[in-house]
């Protein structure tokens, strides 16, 4: 490919209000709009060419997977193994260093080639990869350019479908141990057994291990361990420990959007989705000072505030607690006195996010959750999950099994 098409501007985008230092910054590339339109052609092609054996947990860039879905799972599996005796998960959220720019191309089209990648795509590949001239741009200066041979340039069409590819050999050695990946989102959940960690330890080792050999940097000071254990008398629990330094364990964490305490409670993702649409609030008032027709406010509502109000709803509303509910709705009346229109209620935009995702998963056998359907002999309805704790039993699969039995 001529170096012209491959010519990238790098823009630094901070990704927090007050960045210190260059990890704080995302380079993100800028190419030729011919560039990305020839990536579009090459990824359709690309995807229709991978095996049906790759990691069903890596949920990113893949059609019927989302961020809903990895959450969902986690908390499922963690969910289900503390309906047994003895039993607390750890979870451990893996947080890289650049890691779309520290990938070595030569070494991901060895991980393609192994996944039966043609090897016209490969070369296709590399040579798209390697010999990149770039620079970085602030504003109207620019550095001199130089030309890059490693890494998957971040704003590409291509980078982030090729880094889940590059990590799909990352599975957990124990079936005790869950690796969920969204991207370069990666948390490890151990499932622990009569205070037996053993299992759990060496995953995160193996991890550590497969990260050198695969050119990967752990920013162990950004990785963080949430522990979630309902027993009475338990034991302290030693901290997890990676390349000799001690990961930092956290009360609550936010995975994919959505902030987790270590007692699985809801009070600080509702709070938080709470005072984040009481903002956008302000600007509902003001379209209507301007005397704006209700269709329009009600479209501004469902586009600006219900999406937030909903963000993976089915993985938190049914554990919320009526306070919690209380409040959400609160949001709700006001917008619907704002508007001047009749809004819905969250709890049935809950029951409809819940039969309308179990549906999609159902309808796809290579779902990792699709297993958790199935029907009963008589073809009509769907085998309930068996639980025993509240919590369990109001999460979203045994409740979407619950809902579609009744519709049903």
């Amino acid at each position: 490919m001529c170096k012209c098409f491959k010519s990238t501007s790098i823009v630094p985008i901070p990704k927090n209000s007050n960045p210190s230092s260059l990890n704080d910054y995302r380079p993100v590339a800028l190419t030729p709009i011919i560039t990305k339109c020839l990536e579009q052609l090459v990824l359709a092609h690309f995807k229709s060419c991978l095996p049906p054996t790759l990691d069903p947990h890596q949920f990113a860039y893949r059609q019927n997977r989302s961020t809903e879905d990895a959450v969902s799972i986690a908390l499922h599996s963690v969910l289900s193994h503390l309906d047994n005796n003895n039993t607390y998960a750890r979870m451990l959220f893996i947080d890289f260093s650049s890691a779309f720019n520290t990938i070595h191309p030569s070494q991901l089209i060895r991980k393609l080639t192994d996944l039966g990648i043609s090897s016209l795509i490969c070369k296709w590949l590399l040579d798209f990869l390697t010999n990149r001239p770039q620079h970085v741009r602030l504003d109207n200066h620019c550095s001199s350019t130089i030309t890059m041979n490693t890494g998957v340039p971040q704003g590409c069409v291509m980078s982030p479908f090729l880094y889940s590819l590059f990590t799909h050999d990352c599975r957990p050695a124990d079936g005790s141990n869950t690796i969920i990946k969204f991207a370069d989102d990666t948390t490890v959940i151990g499932l622990i057994s009569d205070n037996d960690e053993t299992a759990y330890r060496e995953e995160v080792d193996r991890l550590a291990e497969w990260c050198d050999t695969n050119n990967l940097l752990l920013n162990i000071e950004k990785t963080k361990e949430l522990i979630v254990d309902y027993r009475r008398n338990a034991d302290p629990h030693p901290p997890i420990h990676i390349k000799g330094t001690a990961v930092e364990r956290v009360s609550s964490f936010k995975f994919l959007g959505v902030h987790i305490s270590e007692d699985l409670t809801w009070t600080t993702n509702c709070s938080k989705l709470v005072k984040k649409a009481h903002q956008r609030l302000f600007f509902l008032r003001t379209l209507r000072k301007n005397h704006l027709s209700s269709d329009i406010l009600v479209n501004f509502y469902r586009c600006t505030i219900e999406s937030i109000l909903t963000n993976c709803i089915t993985v938190w509303y049914g554990n919320c607690s009526a306070s919690d509910r209380k409040a959400l709705q609160r949001v709700v009346k006001t917008a619907q006195r704002i508007a001047g229109a009749p809004l819905p209620a969250i709890k049935d935009i809950y029951r409809k996010r819940c039969l309308k995702r179990a549906g999609k998963i159902i309808k796809d056998p290579s779902h990792p959750s699709h297993g958790l359907f199935t029907l009963l002999p008589s073809g009509r309805r769907y085998r309930s999950l068996r639980t025993k704790t509240t919590r369990y039993r109001n999460s979203f699969f045994p409740t979407a099994v619950r809902l579609l039995n009744s519709a049903s």
